[in-house]
């Protein structure tokens, strides 16, 4: 386990060491990957090009998560708002998944990883769906890190989506108000059986959850970096880590 790395951190005069405790590695990491279309753009390139880079920042983000033990791996690919871009921009966005696990998920099953997904897959293109589900059944019996995509995904349509469940369960009389609880509730959202993120991570200088779970990030610690996601890197998580073990996490109570 890493005990002290070496990471830049943003200086032009040398390397600064991170201290990483390996007794508060965040259990689970949600990210908001932001910026692609910004960094293309900042290097005269089409966006396009930037969603490109930005697949492989996943490849290297999980690889550094699966190196640092983090359990579970969040990532936000497309939110239900996204299907408001322009229609050929969607469409190579729904093509990034079929490349990415063309390309990675060979080594994602040698590395042991669990590949999960959330949100309406209905929605989604036949290419795009079945890429997932394939994905999903070859990591199925893996062990190591859940690397869960938010796919077509929206909160507030999850939490919609589970209120109206249980109220049709009231309505037939299987559940009563009474026992309705966080727990409940956790275990009806679609990230059922995940634990809710330690650490939050959000890259291009956003200061926004963009309808990103909601309820499961009520105690989450955040962490807003400046630069896109497709320069996201192995260094970058370190920092985010190591801010997040400098916190003191008190969920409304003292320590």
């Amino acid at each position: 386990m890493i005990k002290r790395v070496q990471a830049w951190l943003g200086r032009k005069d040398g390397q600064q060491p991170v201290e990483i405790s390996p007794d508060n590695i965040p259990r689970h990491v949600a990210i908001i990957m932001d910026g692609n279309g910004r960094w293309a753009k900042s290097r005269g390139l089409p966006r396009i090009v930037g969603h490109q880079n930005g697949m492989k920042a996943v490849k290297r983000a999980t690889i550094a998560a699966n190196d640092l033990g983090v359990e579970f791996l969040t990532m936000y690919a497309f939110s239900t708002e996204n299907w408001k871009r322009p229609k050929d921009e969607v469409d190579f966005l729904m093509k990034l998944p079929v490349e990415f696990l063309a390309l990675e998920l060979d080594e994602l099953i040698e590395k042991n990883v669990q590949v999960r997904v959330m949100g309406d897959a209905d929605a989604l293109p036949a290419h795009t769906r079945k890429a997932m589900e394939e994905a999903v059944a070859r990591t199925q019996d893996n062990t190591g890190l859940v690397l869960n995509f938010a796919l077509n995904y929206g909160a507030r349509k999850e939490i919609e989506d589970c209120m109206r469940s249980m109220g049709e369960d009231i309505r037939a009389g299987v559940l009563s108000p009474e026992e309705i609880t966080s727990e409940l509730i956790d275990s009806r959202l679609l990230s059922g059986g995940l634990p809710d993120p330690d650490l939050l991570i959000r890259t291009s200088g956003e200061m926004r959850l963009s309808n990103f779970m909601l309820w499961q990030v009520a105690y989450s610690e955040l962490w807003f970096t400046d630069i896109y996601w497709p320069e996201f890197d192995k260094t970058h998580l370190l920092q985010a880590v190591a801010e997040y073990q400098r916190r003191s996490r008190r969920y409304g109570g003292l320590k």
